[in-house]
């Protein structure tokens, strides 16, 4: 893995979080963050006296480089928040210099420049921007980056929909920059959350703009939902949550059921608490909610004891296969290393993937076994029991 960015005479150590689950090809940065970094060092002058914002900063980079600017650093998603900590760590720079904050928090300042990094999401953008007009003036200057293939006409429209006159810069190494001058007129009402309807028991799904899944039900969720387990008295893992429609539908169905969503997405775990609120209220003081990477931040003094009934009975799982734009097994990889480790004897991952994954011999490897309990054309449900 290339951990070593040198630009403009500088040089910063960088790496993935977390370290060890990375492909040797893969680096902190890309050509996105260089070419916003560039241009930002070059055409911007006096930052020490800015009121400076980075959003959706996927691994560090950006907030590391400017971290002498004490930046008001925002993301969504929990590793990049412990990929940060870890590039300041391990290039001598104090977690003070940063404000680091989730994508839920409102900035109470005026804004001078804020900096961009493209999610993948364009809902998750339009909210930010949307955000951000309580927060900046005419005179913020607004830069975005990403990937030349990834600024779409649909893109540009969201910038000039919500703050104003959007140009663009010329590519380079396959990436390009979005300028918008926020107008000082427009003052949008965010869409989000999106809200549907699931079929039986009808519950109204609450969805921040972040979260997987937010126009419908997932279709792998719906296979899942069709084969889950007997809970009541048990204590079950949704573990990627998303909007919690799996932990939501176990409490119906087993309702003596204690629940523990887990997502690295902070909006998701917000959307899922407020689907708990309003669909089955009295069911709030079953239910946990962690932000975490996969099962990191499960607590460990629940695992200490050997006592077996500090263990969990279930974890129900749908994993993703991409982390940020790259395609990656390493995240279900550890969701079933993590659900092994808290799982209690006789306890069980019970699973749901495309049949085009190699799910059952990551499992089989793990459990030394695993029993496909459904599957049709796309998907398979697997479930595997800690011996």
């Amino acid at each position: 893995m290339k951990t070593e960015l040198t630009l403009l005479d500088h040089t910063y150590q960088l790496l993935r979080y977390p370290v060890e689950n990375q492909h040797v090809s893969w680096q902190a940065w890309d050509a996105a963050d260089e070419y916003l970094i560039e241009y930002v060092e070059q055409n911007t002058a006096a930052r020490l006296k800015l009121n400076i914002s980075i959003y959706n900063d996927d691994f560090g980079a950006l907030g590391v480089w400017f971290s002498a600017y004490s930046p008001l650093w925002i993301s969504d998603s929990y590793v990049a928040h412990k990929a940060l900590t870890l590039n300041l760590e391990r290039n001598n720079i104090s977690n003070d210099k940063i404000k680091m904050r989730n994508s839920l928090h409102q900035p109470d300042v005026k804004l001078d420049l804020v900096l961009i990094k493209l999610p993948k999401t364009l809902a998750l953008l339009e909210q930010q921007l949307i955000d951000l007009q309580k927060c900046i003036t005419p005179q913020t200057k607004i830069i975005a980056s990403g990937k030349a293939n990834a600024i779409q006409k649909s893109t540009l429209a969201l910038f000039e929909k919500h703050l104003g006159m959007t140009t663009t810069s010329l590519a380079k190494k396959k990436a390009r920059l979005i300028f918008c001058q926020y107008d000082g007129l427009k003052s949008s009402i965010s869409p989000y959350p999106t809200k549907w309807k699931t079929d039986n028991p009808q519950f109204t799904m609450h969805n921040l703009a972040n979260v997987f899944s937010r126009q419908q039900l997932d279709i792998g969720a719906r296979v899942l939902l069709d084969n889950l387990p007997d809970a009541n008295h048990k204590c079950v893992v949704d573990l990627g949550c998303g909007n919690g429609v799996l932990g939501l539908h176990v409490l119906h169905q087993s309702p003596e059921a204690h629940l523990v969503f887990v997502d690295e997405s902070f909006m998701a775990i917000a959307s899922t608490k407020l689907n708990i609120e309003q669909n089955m209220p009295d069911k709030l003081a079953q239910c946990e909610f962690i932000v975490s990477n996969c099962l990191d931040e499960y607590g460990q003094a629940n695992l200490d004891n050997d006592s077996n009934d500090k263990h969990v009975d279930i974890v129900l799982c749908n994993p993703p296969f991409h982390q940020q734009n790259t395609i990656t097994d390493h995240i279900a990889l550890q969701m079933f290393r993590d659900s092994k480790r808290i799982l209690k004897h006789g306890g069980e991952l019970r699973v749901v993937g495309n049949r085009h994954l190699d799910y059952p011999q990551t499992i089989k490897r793990l459990f030394g076994h695993y029993k496909v309990l459904a599957s049709d054309r796309k998907f398979s449900i697997l479930s595997a029991i800690k011996k």
